[in-house]
Order: C-alpha cells, then sequence, then structure tokens
C-alpha cells in the first residue's frame, strides 16, 4: 500500500487498519486529501477509480485524532465494507463509549456519533451503550485487583496463546518448583501491599488451567492467600476450573473452604469431535456431576464457550446453545474465535466454515433472555468475525467485578506467577489514563529464576503510582 496525504497520517496504522478490515485496499495506492471548511472536516481519498468523500463537522480535538479515524471510515466506505461494528476495529469498543461520556456527550449524542462517525450498527451501538451502563454500576478507582496465574494444562489446546504448558510435557519437570516461587511470592507481595495499604477487591486465579494444582498443591496457593493477603476489602474470588480432565470434587470443596466463591466451568462447546479435534479432552458425564457439586457447594458458575471452532457449522452452535438451557448458568461467556499467531491453531491453518450470524446471535438472545442473563462486559480483538464479539452475561448481582475492570483497564493490578501481567493504571485526564505494564515470564524455569527480581520491579511501579497520587 502506497499513501500519499496533505497532512500528517500514521502510514502503518493505516495499513494494519487495511489488514485487518480491507484487505484489498493493500494492494492499491492511496491519495488522501483533508480541508476544513464551515466547521466541517472533509477528507477525500482515492483509488485507481474509486474516489468518495467524508464530511463530519470539527469535534475539535473532543473526538482524538478525528482526520485519521475519518480516513479508516473513509476505507471502509471506499470499499464498500458494511460492517456491524463498523470501524470499531479495537479491542475495547466500550472504553469509546466511556471516554465520550467523560466529555460530556449523553448517550443519544453517542449513539448518533457511532452510527454516523463510526458507521456502527444500531443492534450494536444498543449492546455497547447497556453493556457500558452495567459497568458504570462497578467501576472502582480505590481498590487494585491481584491476578495469580499457573502456566500449566492438561493439554494444549490448540486455539490458546495463553501462557500455558502441557503439565505432562517437558516443561512439567518445573512444576514444584514453580508452586514453591508461587508460595514466596504470594508472601512478598501480600507484605508489600498491607505495608502499602493497597486494598484489595477482587481475586482472580487464572491461567494456563489453575485446577491442574494437584489437591495439595491447591491447598498450598490458598492458605498463603488466606495467611499473606489481606481480604478485608474483597468482593470476590474466582477460581478458574476451566477443564472437567483437571478437576475433582475434592479440589471444589479446597476451593470452597478458603473462600474461593465463583468458578469457571469451560466446555467451549458440547461437540465432543470438535474438542478432540483442538486437543482438549472432555467427558459429558464427569462435567455433569462436577457442574452439579459446584452448585451444592454454593458457587456462582460461568461457562466459557466459543463460536468458530474449527469445522463448526451454524447448526453445531445451535446444537451447543440448546444443550446449555439444561444448566443453571449464572455467567456465560460467548468467545467469537480469533486467530491468534501464538496458537497453533494459526499455524496450522486459518480456513473458516461460514457462518449465519443471524441465527447465531437470535438463538444467544433467546437462550440469555430465557435465563434472565444480562450482558455486562464485552471486548472484541483482531481477526475475529465481523459480527462477533466476546460477551459475558450474568443474572444480576452475580457480574464480575474482575472481568470489568481488567477489560475497562480501570484498576491497578498486582499479577503473580507464570505470564501474569501488572499493570498501574494513573488517570492524566478526565478522559484519558497512563497505563504501564510489567509481565512475568511465561517460562516456568525464567520466572523461578527471577521471581524476586521481578517482585522488586513491580513494587517499584505502585510505590511510584502511589507517591504521584498522594501528591495530587
Amino acid at each position: 500500500m502506497k499513501i500519499n496525504s496533505n497532512f500528517e497520517l500514521n502510514h502503518r496504522s493505516i495499513e494494519e487498519f487495511a489488514r485487518v478490515m480491507v484487505p484489498e485496499a493493500l494492494e492499491e495506492n492511496l491519495d488522501i486529501s483533508c480541508v476544513r471548511e464551515d466547521g466541517n472536516i472533509i477528507v477525500n481519498m482515492k483509488a485507481g477509480n474509486r474516489e468518495k468523500s467524508f464530511i463530519y463537522p470539527d469535534q475539535y480535538g473532543k473526538i482524538e485524532d478525528q482526520e485519521v479515524t475519518m480516513t479508516k471510515i473513509l476505507l471502509l466506505k471506499l470499499f464498500d465494507k458494511n460492517y456491524s461494528w463498523g470501524g470499531l476495529m479495537g479491542v475495547r469498543p466500550t472504553k469509546v463509549v466511556r471516554r465520550y461520556l467523560n466529555l460530556g456527550y449523553n448517550y443519544d449524542e453517542i449513539h448518533k456519533i457511532l452510527k454516523e462517525f463510526m458507521v456502527v450498527s444500531d443492534e450494536k451501538i444498543d449492546l455497547l451503550i447497556e453493556v457500558v451502563k452495567k459497568e458504570l454500576e462497578f467501576l472502582d478507582r480505590d481498590h487494585i485487583n491481584l491476578y495469580i496465574g499457573i502456566p500449566f494444562c492438561p493439554t494444549k489446546c490448540k486455539y490458546c496463546s495463553f501462557a500455558s504448558y502441557e503439565i505432562n510435557g517437558g516443561v512439567g519437570r518445573y512444576y514444584n518448583d514453580f508452586v514453591k516461587t508461587l508460595l514466596e511470592e504470594i508472601k512478598l507481595a501480600g507484605k508489600f501491599l498491607k505495608k502499602e495499604e493497597l486494598k484489595i477487591s477482587s481475586i482472580y486465579i487464572g491461567g494456563g488451567t489453575p485446577s491442574t494444582l494437584t489437591e495439595n498443591d491447591l491447598e498450598k496457593v490458598l492458605q498463603s492467600i488466606d495467611k499473606y493477603i489481606d481480604k478485608k476489602d474483597i468482593k470476590e474470588f474466582t477460581f478458574e476450573a476451566g477443564r472437567e480432565d483437571s478437576l475433582s470434587i475434592e479440589k471444589l470443596e479446597i476451593a470452597k473452604k478458603y473462600g474461593v466463591d465463583r468458578i469457571s466451568l469451560n466446555p467451549q462447546t458440547f461437540k465432543i469431535s470438535t474438542l478432540e479435534k483442538v486437543n482438549r479432552k472432555f467427558n459429558r458425564e464427569s462435567f455433569d456431576r462436577y457442574f452439579d457439586v459446584a452448585k451444592e457447594l454454593g458457587f456462582i458458575i460461568n461457562m466459557d464457550f466459543i463460536i468458530g471452532l474449527p469445522g463448526e457449522t451454524t447448526e453445531d452452535i445451535l446444537n451447543t446453545l440448546k444443550e446449555i438451557e439444561k444448566f443453571d448458568v449464572d455467567n456465560l461467556t460467548i468467545h467469537t474465535l480469533a486467530f491468534k499467531r501464538a496458537s497453533n491453531l494459526f499455524k496450522e491453518s486459518q480456513d473458516r466454515v461460514e457462518l449465519d450470524g443471524k441465527k447465531i446471535n437470535l438463538a444467544i438472545s433467546t437462550l440469555t433472555k430465557s435465563k434472565k442473563l444480562f450482558p455486562y462486559y464485552m471486548y472484541r480483538q483482531k481477526n475475529i468475525m465481523e459480527w462477533g464479539e466476546n460477551i459475558g452475561f450474568a443474572k444480576k448481582g452475580t457480574e464480575s467485578i474482575f472481568n470489568i475492570e481488567m477489560i475497562e483497564e480501570n484498576q491497578s493490578t498486582m499479577g503473580l506467577g507464570g505470564g501474569a501481567i501488572t499493570k498501574i493504571v494513573k488517570p492524566i485526564t478526565e478522559y484519558r489514563d497512563y497505563i504501564e505494564r510489567y509481565v512475568n515470564p511465561k517460562d516456568p524455569a525464567l520466572y523461578i529464576r527471577e521471581m524476586k527480581e521481578r517482585m522488586k520491579a513491580k513494587e517499584e511501579l505502585f510505590m511510584k503510582l502511589k507517591q504521584e497520587c498522594d501528591e495530587k
């Protein structure tokens, strides 16, 4: 793609947008010009025999990089792309709505901007605004959250790009030392957080597959959290028990004993042959048993499912949605598969079965309404089907605070364990934050070796944040 423009334009940003949204434009020469007239910004674009203009009132800085955004939208218009999500390619479209709210726009004005400026469909705009209204009930800057990553799984799912290693593979030899190091890191983090009086509102044990921990090691980890982490402000404590082939009734009982109040049981699909294809073991009888036990123990239960797994048809997905009807779920998370470069699936094939998005979305809507599940958080990814999103539904009162805070990047996070991301969030203006990340090594051997050094770096990040906030 060659770009000629009469104004400053980040060519790489336009190329990246085109790669995902308008790949045929990568072969074109684009001539782009921008002028301001009578309170409007006018962007003109020409590619070969195609030529179009986009006129929109100048928002005088309220829409960040308005000319650049208009260029991207005009690229869609020039090549006749009509996407449900319009030009919202980014992973957090809800943050766009919140930013407009902070700038003083009301919901009607935001609806108009998203429709006329970002060319988003009415259906997706209504969804976005509904989710944002729910999120605003929970967003909390006075607390942080604690994430603990367990980077081991029974097997590596082909679609997965997370920090995870097969427990029976070569890296599994570091398992015992990983657990010992994690226990030490929890102790160090707990002492630091208490000393700095940083209050935690949610704890989330993820991975990988945390239930890969043995019963004995799971108890050690939860005991360490109980001993060293100040839990007086905790509103929720989540444990990803995602795969039934790593679970036991004893593990569920141990989790309940130490205050875990919500778990994830994640089939991803109820079509067994699909799960075999993506290297994921699943036994329906045992899954149903664990679900019933978890309900009896009083856990809030989330289920994750993925739309677009290899070879699955629209009918396969509709059949899975019918199976979900049999369960009294509190939370339901529907992911639309995105091909991640770090996943084995991306390396093998990127062929997709054509799916009927209208039928699938209608079935999801019917299911969630019948179970009184309401959308409460959402995000998108690059290389995702244009009509899709990753969206969480919940019964009222069971929404995951951690999910909301993480997607909105509103709270700071202390990340412990393999591949865990520590994040500090500092407000710069009423609508913009400064975010700095520090990542623990994904590789267990490197994590074991560098934990203490990395912990010091994380402490320095939080102390710097606290000092700057105190000065204000």
